[in-house]
């Protein structure tokens, strides 16, 4: 009897799901309890996303970026997709109709495999100076879209391939804020307002994947994990070095999302974000020539083109100055003047791989992680005595 009146207690002091979730895919949440720091302390499952070593997301820094001339450009199939755009309640989340006949593959760039395109997670901020998930030197983006899509040559589904080396492509578009937005977007982004609260819906149909990528071949790549639950270690990781835009209408109403129902919409569904990750000594190649571009970004002769072998081989430091943010090929680049007027305050920041916050954003997590911590170890006391 005691036993069972203890076990009773236990789950109602451990919280570890609200009566109507009905999964752990529910459960999570981007802040308190069921945030980012607790999803792999509650669910086992999901222990890389405190114990990996090969994390998402991260803070790109350019004076580390390693130039890789054997990169490909990224290759896009043009097959135009339907599906299914969905409030989750915690991301806005685009997936392919899975009866779908014409799939779209991607390929190229540092891809040894095919991959075909699965679904689209939107991220964004309530405020414009955060949202993305990725940075670069310290700069958070209003907003960030990523693509995934499964190795197709391997493995049967996503499901399958998440779990499994180089299963899981993601490609990254920033997203800034701008006059106008593509075709491609605006087809996303006339459709928020049917999607305001959790489990609303609505279908989008012949959206182009390539149409909606900004027009580069450069970008950064690295090995990483999905940034949700349960945090896998098989992505490699694409970002793009040009911003898609969208315009403060559309992110208006983007910010007007909810993460609950309509009877009880909680709070808004931006801050989506997870926080940034260790980058524990891992490579970030490039296929950004800096030595071919000169002060206006504009490329040069072929006499100082510098080989990957000698940067690499311990005279990176020597190069530096070719990897500042304002030289990479700019006129709407990642690295372009929204990124200078940045400087200020992420010359402020340690030299670390930890996100910044405000104050106020440290006092709140602070207290959920104190609250989360006692809650925890109040569990452990509770199963010490059961035994």
């Amino acid at each position: 009897m005691s036993k069972v009146i203890g076990t009773l207690i236990l789950l109602i002091l451990c919280g570890l799901q609200d009566i109507a979730h009905s999964s752990w895919e529910e459960w999570w949440t981007y802040d308190g309890i069921s945030g980012p720091g607790f999803w792999g302390l509650i669910n086992p499952q999901w222990n890389m996303c405190n114990k990996g070593r090969r994390q998402s997301p991260i803070n790109v820094e350019p004076d580390k970026l390693l130039f890789d001339p054997y990169l490909r450009p990224l290759h896009i199939d043009k097959h135009k997709i339907s599906g299914t755009l969905q409030n989750s309640g915690q991301s806005l989340v685009f997936r392919v109709d899975k009866d779908s006949k014409q799939h779209v593959n991607i390929s190229g760039g540092p891809l040894a495999y095919r991959y075909q395109f699965e679904e689209i997670y939107i991220h964004y901020g309530t405020e414009n100076n955060q949202g993305s998930e990725h940075q670069i030197h310290g700069y958070a983006f209003p907003g960030e879209i990523q693509l995934y899509g499964f190795n197709k040559e391997l493995y049967h589904n996503m499901s399958e391939a998440q779990h499994k080396a180089q299963g899981i492509v993601g490609i990254s578009l920033m997203v800034q804020i701008g006059e106008t937005l593509t075709n491609e977007l605006r087809m996303l982004t006339s459709t928020f307002n049917k999607v305001t609260y959790k489990g609303s819906s609505t279908q989008i149909r012949h959206l182009s994947l390539k149409s909606l990528l900004p027009n580069t071949e450069q970008y950064m790549t690295y090995e990483g994990s999905t940034t949700h639950p349960g945090c896998w270690e098989s992505v490699v990781w694409v970002i793009l070095n040009k911003p898609i835009y969208i315009t403060k209408q559309e992110l208006y109403a983007l910010r007007r999302l909810m993460q609950g129902s309509e009877q009880t919409p909680k709070a808004p569904l931006g801050n989506n974000a997870r926080p940034l990750q260790p980058l524990h000594h891992r490579t970030i190649r490039t296929n950004i020539d800096f030595a071919k571009v000169n002060e206006n970004n504009q490329p040069i002769d072929n006499e100082y083109y510098r080989p990957i072998e000698k940067v690499f081989d311990g005279q990176i430091s020597k190069y530096k100055q070719l990897n500042k943010i304002k030289e990479l090929p700019v006129n709407d680049t990642i690295s372009s003047e929204s990124i200078e007027n940045e400087e200020n305050l992420s010359d402020s920041q340690d030299d670390d791989d930890s996100s910044s916050t405000n104050e106020p954003e440290k006092s709140f997590a602070m207290k959920n992680s104190i609250f989360g911590a006692l809650t925890l170890m109040l569990c452990f006391i509770f199963v010490t005595l059961l035994q």
